[in-house]
């Protein structure tokens, strides 16, 4: 943890839609690690100490997905989030873990080449239907795109 500050990072990523594609896709990881394991969650870390927010999401895209800046287009803010949880990274017994999420959406190059890191047992593109429908996508993650699953956006002011 040493570096790393509760603020977490968090990015929906769209798959740049070809001409015959009309429905939105989002990229989703199969977390294999806690909090949030064994669900499908967007890609995402902590923000290190003295790190800027824009050093954080390359890095993350970098380490997460194995993507350059030349693979997608600047991140766009989507929102500040709030995710509770009841375990923690460490599996350790009597404390749970809340994030501060900033959320940031981008478009990948049709041709961006995407590698798994060891957190993520596999990736997959979901269209939003299907992805609000199953159950296997966090609730934390469908809550991104539906504001009736669940109210974690952080409204200010």
């Amino acid at each position: 943890m040493g570096d790393d500050v509760v603020d977490q990072v968090r990015r929906r990523l769209r798959h740049a839609p070809g001409a015959a594609r009309r429905a939105e896709t989002v990229l989703l990881g199969w977390r294999a690690n806690r909090p949030a394991q064994n669900a499908w969650f967007v890609p995402g870390g902590r923000i290190r100490k003295d790190e800027r927010v824009s050093q954080a999401l390359a890095r993350l895209l970098q380490t997460e997905l194995g993507l350059a800046p030349a693979d997608h287009s600047p991140p766009q803010f989507l929102g500040a989030f709030e995710h509770l949880y009841a375990d923690n990274a460490l599996d350790a017994p009597g404390f749970g873990t809340h994030y501060v999420v900033l959320a940031y959406t981008l478009q990948l190059q049709p041709d961006a080449p995407l590698q798994a890191d060891a957190q993520h047992a596999g990736l997959r593109w979901w269209d939003l239907p299907t992805l609000l429908a199953d159950l296997s996508v966090h609730e934390n993650t469908r809550a991104y795109f539906d504001s009736a699953v669940g109210n974690t956006r952080l409204q200010c002011g």
